[in-house]
């Protein structure tokens, strides 16, 4: 494939092609942001004259289109992927084209994953050279590892050498993308200090070393609302530049993204998305959204906030679930019997302190609420 290609093999004749992949035994449950809209990125890499960096499947300004959506002057329209701020989006690409490494921070559920991924789409057409972080992640996730049995056949070598998804990103000049950075131990993280400030990954068993090709960089996401975090060194954080993912501004922004990723999961799981279940939605982005500002939406009522953190990819996880429990247990309409139980499941974690803060929420707020009575029915009879 030539770098500025987004051609897939067969594309013409396969009507599917660009929205689910087939893998073994059928189609992809969750296809890769390059396989799902491969047509967008086709098109975009078509219509795009700008200057693009070295590597670069896609100029910067395409790739800012791509994510935040648009039409091309042949009509095509370019779906948004991240509804935010432009200049957030700007920030972020800029930064991809210089020598600085990229974080994405924000608290859980701002989209940090889904910009990460689609952010690596567009620049390099693969999204996969990932290191996902968790406490056991070892310095080999991001440095290399061993084949033991050709080490011990024959000793140390190239060959034996297993790279990571970083080294592999460096040869090739490419993105790589290193999920829940604060998750990592503290000494795993330091690793990419050499990586990202000398573009160079030492391998010293062999007396050689891995140089960075240009293209290459790195996104890193990460949070420290979460238990389990690992504060990054002074010394990492300066190799990144930082950009605050925001929660969304207005409930209306949140509602717009709940239905289009709703939408999107509902037609990979064979689920009906139409306009029925709208009111649903925006009522469970209200509750969450009051909830966690601690504060009704007119500005009357001072609440009580829960332990968790009522993001808005727990709403379309609420959503999602009910969806599917009105297809396959109801008549397909998205009603408030649906969401109820999802809803308790998001707010109450900790079942002594939250279920207090939720009951108190119901009789204040629910309950004396103009059209909500059927909601208020439906969240008491789960929460009995």
């Amino acid at each position: 494939m030539s770098e500025n290609s987004f051609t897939t093999t067969d594309d013409e004749n396969n009507p599917s092609a660009g929205t689910a992949p087939h893998a073994a035994g059928g189609e992809a449950l969750r296809p890769h942001a390059e396989d799902t809209f491969a047509q967008e990125l086709k098109a975009l890499a078509a219509a795009d004259d700008r200057p693009r960096p070295e590597r670069w499947r896609l100029s910067p300004w395409a790739v800012a289109t791509y994510l935040l959506g648009g039409t091309l002057a042949d009509g095509t329209v370019i779906t948004p992927k991240y509804v935010g701020p432009r200049r957030i989006v700007e920030v972020a690409v800029t930064t991809l084209a210089t020598d600085r490494a990229l974080l994405l921070l924000g608290v859980p559920g701002t989209a940090k994953t889904w910009v990460s991924e689609h952010l690596a789409a567009a620049v390099s057409g693969d999204s996969t050279l990932l290191v996902q972080g968790t406490a056991g992640t070892p310095e080999e996730a991001i440095r290399y590892g061993w084949n033991y049995a050709q080490l011990l056949a024959n000793g140390p070598s190239r060959e034996a050498l297993v790279p990571s998804p970083v080294m592999r990103a460096m040869a090739q000049g490419m993105t790589a993308r290193v999920e829940e950075l604060t998750r990592i131990p503290a000494d795993v993280q330091d690793t990419l200090i050499t990586v990202l400030s000398e573009k160079t990954l030492p391998i010293p068993e062999l007396g050689q070393e891995v140089q960075a090709v240009r293209g290459f960089n790195l996104i890193a996401t990460a949070n420290d609302r979460d238990r389990g975090v690992n504060e990054l060194s002074s010394a990492l954080r300066r190799r990144f530049n930082t950009v605050v993912l925001p929660l969304p501004a207005t409930p209306d922004e949140e509602v717009d993204i709940v239905s289009r990723r709703v939408e999107q999961i509902g037609r990979s799981l064979d689920l009906p998305a139409g306009p029925e279940g709208l009111d649903e939605i925006r009522r469970v982005v209200t509750v969450f959204r009051e909830l966690r500002a601690g504060l009704t939406t007119d500005g009357r009522t001072k609440l009580k906030s829960p332990s968790g953190t009522l993001s808005t990819a727990e709403v379309i996880s609420v959503v999602t679930n009910g969806l599917a429990l009105a297809t396959h247990f109801g008549d397909g309409v998205l009603r408030s019997g649906d969401v109820a139980a999802g809803i308790l499941g998001a707010v109450v974690r900790d079942p002594a302190a939250d279920r207090v803060v939720w009951q108190e929420y119901l009789e204040t707020v629910v309950r004396e609420r103009d059209g909500w009575k059927d909601f208020y029915r439906a969240c008491r009879e789960v929460s009995a």
